[in-house]
C-alpha cells in the first residue's frame, strides 16, 4: 500500500513538475515585477528586452523579426529642413532583418509630390552596401558634436560582433573617425527623420509591427481577457498571468510574441 501511494505521489510531482516547465509566470516583486520563464529563470520586466537581443544604454542589436522604421521629411530646395511653411511631405521606408542579419527593404511609401533635389529619397539614407552587413546595431541618439550639441539616430553595421563591439566604443568616445564622409560602416539620418525599431508579432492570427518596447497592456484595453505565448524551444508556450492586474500587463513582448483575445 505504501508503494501505490509512494507512486501516486511520484507522478503527481512528476506532472506538476512538467507542467510548470512548459509556460512562462508572471509574478509580483518590488521594485519591479518578474517574469519566470519555464527554466525557473526569473527576470526583472526592465531587463526582458535583453533575453532577445544585446541592448545598450542608447543602443539595440538589430534581429530577426525586427524592423527598421525611418520616416524623411522634405522642405521646398533651400529652405530650412524645420517649421510647416516649407513642408513638403514625407516619404517611409521599412527595412526587415534577415536571418543573415542583413536589411531587406519591405514597403516604401512617399507623400511627396515631388521631391526636393537637393534632398536624397528616403530609400538612399541607409546605403544598399551597408545593409548587406551581417550585424546592425540602431543608436536613439548619439552626441556627434561637442561644438554644436548635436544629437541623431544613428545606424552602424560590421561583419561580426567583434567589430561592431569596437564601432560602438569609437561611435562614443570619437564619432568622426566612424563616421565620417564615405564610411558604409554608419548612417547619421538627418534632423528631419524619425527613425523607430519595430518588432514582428502576431495578434488574432495576424502579422503586427509594434514599437520596440510595447507591452501586453496596450492590447488588454477593451477586452476582459487577453492571452500571450512566447516562443520557448521551437515552440509557443502560454505566459500565465492575472489579466486583472495593471502592473502584470506591462509585461515587455517580445518579437515573435502571439496574442489572442
Amino acid at each position: 500500500m505504501r508503494c501505490i501511494v509512494a507512486l501516486v505521489c511520484s507522478l503527481i510531482l512528476s506532472c506538476a513538475t512538467r507542467r510548470a516547465a512548459t509556460e512562462f509566470r508572471v509574478l509580483p516583486g518590488q521594485p519591479d515585477y518578474l517574469l519566470v520563464s519555464p527554466d525557473s529563470q526569473k527576470t526583472p520586466f526592465p531587463e526582458v528586452l535583453s533575453w532577445y537581443t544585446n541592448v545598450g544604454p542608447s543602443w539595440v542589436e538589430l534581429r530577426r523579426l525586427t524592423q527598421l522604421r525611418v520616416e524623411n521629411a522634405y522642405f521646398r530646395e533651400g529652405a530650412p529642413k524645420h517649421g510647416l511653411a516649407n513642408f513638403l511631405g514625407t516619404e517611409i521606408a521599412r527595412y526587415q532583418v534577415l536571418r543573415t542579419g542583413a536589411l531587406k527593404e519591405i514597403f516604401f511609401e512617399s507623400h511627396v509630390a515631388q521631391r526636393p533635389s537637393d534632398q536624397p529619397p528616403v530609400q538612399q539614407l541607409v546605403s544598399e552596401a551597408q545593409r548587406l552587413y551581417h550585424c546592425h546595431r540602431f543608436f536613439y541618439q548619439v552626441l556627434l558634436s561637442k561644438k554644436s550639441n548635436v544629437r541623431s539616430a544613428v545606424l552602424l553595421g560590421a561583419e561580426s560582433n567583434q567589430v561592431i563591439d569596437q564601432l560602438t566604443t569609437r561611435l562614443l568616445t570619437e564619432p568622426e573617425t566612424v563616421c565620417g564622409d564615405g564610411s558604409t560602416a554608419c548612417t547619421i539620418f538627418p534632423e528631419a527623420c524619425s527613425v523607430s525599431l519595430e518588432m514582428e508579432i502576431v495578434v488574432n492570427g495576424k502579422s503586427r509591427a509594434v514599437l520596440w518596447g510595447s507591452d501586453l497592456r496596450e492590447f488588454g484595453e477593451g477586452h476582459q481577457s487577453v492571452s500571450l505565448f512566447r516562443r520557448y524551444k521551437g515552440r509557443l508556450a502560454p505566459v500565465e498571468l492575472d489579466a486583472h492586474d495593471d502592473e502584470a500587463l506591462r509585461v515587455p513582448l517580445l518579437p515573435g510574441d502571439v496574442i489572442r483575445w
